[in-house]
């Protein structure tokens, strides 16, 4: 089912050229027009049933961008691009996926071309679902103000994208700013990643990884509000976790807490390697952000970490803040990134 779209400016006011931008999940799939100076014209999104296939979501993608428009009175031929975020593994250059793990049955599929052909031979700029809402931030996000960011998205996984200047950093063979698997920890038994190494920061940044360190902790008899998960440890989740924390519930919060010193240390082998201007935090899991105790408690852990580990001109003068544009940033950035290839080609 469609979800309903909600108009963000008159059509008469945007500026143009128009891009629409499209932010591929294993679950849904966010779509939106947006104007030249980044503001959302109007946005949807549509389940992904993936067990279709990739290209009937190509042609859903199509005919969903076709009814976004009709209801400002355009057409597919309006828009000057489209951007397109997917999630990797891909071969960017060539416009594929290749073996991407949230998109089964999906491998090995040019599914930047295919869009285009859906959409009427449009041009498609093809982008790491990450990168993209990276460069949303980039563009008209926490980060509109700096030259350079990393954005590190915290959910199931720890994501990231890093953007500097208007380059986003795919890399030589399109697995560049995959920030959530720098290595933290180098011993052994260290934690085991999704990816099936250890010792990346998302075996220990993530919100799958807070879970398992709850589980953990339970299972030794830590006195706890989430006790009662240790009968049922699979309907823990990081959103109860913060609740206990807010409740003042000790070992939920020192979870949380250790999360934060965890993503601090990543944190600062990035600032390290890259300098950025600012480092973003986005993602499920921020606690409620700037919103609730909780979550600024969360991101000023983060900054100590990082002022006790870093570089002082560094840690001074780098910005760690919280993303602003949520779930619309895969495709406001995706967008950008087609409007930013475009002017390239001028």
């Amino acid at each position: 089912m469609t979800s309903k779209l909600r108009a963000r400016m008159n059509i008469a006011d945007a500026e143009r050229p128009l891009f629409a931008g499209v932010d591929v999940g294993g679950t849904s799939i966010k779509l939106g027009i947006v104007e030249n100076q980044g503001r959302t014209v109007s946005k949807s999104g549509i389940p992904t049933l993936t067990h279709l296939g990739p290209q009937a979501a190509c042609l859903r993608i199509a005919e969903e961008l076709q009814s976004m428009l009709g209801e400002s009175g355009l057409s597919l031929s309006d828009l000057a691009a489209i951007g397109l975020g997917t999630p990797g593994t891909m071969d960017i250059p060539r416009g594929m996926l290749l073996e991407p793990p949230n998109l089964h049955g999906w491998e090995r599929f040019p599914i930047r071309d295919r869009v285009s052909e859906a959409c009427g031979n449009c041009r498609v700029a093809f982008a790491n679902d990450a990168n993209a809402a990276a460069f949303g931030e980039f563009w008209v996000g926490t980060g509109r103000e700096y030259h350079s960011i990393v954005l590190l998205t915290l959910g199931t996984g720890v994501g990231g994208g890093i953007i500097i200047g208007d380059l986003s950093v795919d890399g030589e063979n399109s697995h560049g700013s995959e920030c959530g698997h720098i290595i933290i920890d180098y011993h052994a038994d260290a934690r085991l990643c999704s990816c099936g190494q250890r010792g990346h920061l998302e075996a220990y940044g993530s919100a799958t990884a807070l879970v398992k360190r709850a589980e953990e902790a339970l299972l030794t008899g830590r006195t706890s509000r989430l006790s009662s998960f240790r009968s049922d440890p699979t309907a823990l989740t990081p959103l109860l976790i913060g609740q206990a924390a807010e409740q003042g519930d000790e070992l939920a919060r020192e979870l949380v807490m250790d999360t934060a010193m965890y993503l601090g240390v990543g944190i600062t082998s990035l600032m390290h390697t890259i300098d950025p201007a600012a480092v973003i935090l986005g993602g499920a899991m921020t606690f409620g952000a700037h919103e609730t105790p909780l979550g600024r408690e969360f991101l000023g852990r983060i900054r100590q970490e990082v002022q006790a580990r870093c570089f002082p001109v560094l840690a001074r003068r780098t910005t760690i803040d919280y993303a602003s544009l949520g779930s619309d940033a895969g495709f406001v950035g995706a967008a950008g990134i087609a409007r930013m290839q475009l002017l390239k080609l001028k």
